[in-house]
């Protein structure tokens, strides 16, 4: 912090605003495949069969990219999510 007289300057802080971000290499490989898919439905399981990791689908739903489509009552700890605008946005942006 600097002062001058009376006045605290203080730190500039730039904050990162979810428009400004882009998704990691597993995040965009994961939102991909929802393009080609009806109503832009994510996958569950990944190309290999192995289940997405819950903390990618977290954080693309966090950052706008993906949102929940329905409750699974069968599964409940599985998010069934589509891609959002936001999400075709930033897949077109790179």
């Amino acid at each position: 912090m600097d002062r001058v007289g009376n006045v605290v300057k203080l730190p500039v802080r730039r904050s990162r605003t979810p428009r400004a971000l882009r998704p990691s290499t597993v995040q965009r490989s994961w939102l991909l495949r929802g393009l080609d898919q009806p109503g832009g439905k994510l996958p569950l399981f990944d190309s290999d069969g192995r289940r997405v990791d819950p903390r990618t689908i977290k954080s693309c739903i966090e950052n706008g990219w993906a949102e929940p489509w329905f409750h699974n009552p069968l599964k409940p700890d599985w998010l069934v999510c589509k891609l959002t605008e936001a999400g075709r946005n930033v897949l077109q942006a790179r």
